[in-house]
């Protein structure tokens, strides 16, 4: 699926608020999410790579806090990834 902001998936299908948008930088596959109901998280996320998605995960499980790894799925960024190709 594609917007104003690109190409993105639903990182919980269930959840229509929340989209994780993907793209492809410098050959990275990067993320950034979205929730409409909280344009901050937009504006203050930027793009990440699914690495530095993974590291803060492990670093948040240090700090004995939760990361929602689980929302960037690098499969699903390929295969949305591929079918907006041209």
């Amino acid at each position: 699926m594609q917007d104003k902001h690109g190409v993105y998936y639903y990182p919980q299908p269930e959840e229509k608020r929340l989209k994780m948008y993907v793209r492809v930088n410098d050959g990275i596959i990067e993320f950034r999410p979205d929730h409409s109901e909280n344009p901050k998280l937009w504006e203050e996320h930027g793009w990440i790579s699914y690495e530095t998605a993974r590291k803060a995960a492990r670093a948040s499980r240090e700090r004995g806090a939760d990361y929602p790894l689980h929302l960037y799925d690098f499969e699903v960024a390929l295969g949305v990834l591929k079918e907006s190709a041209p």
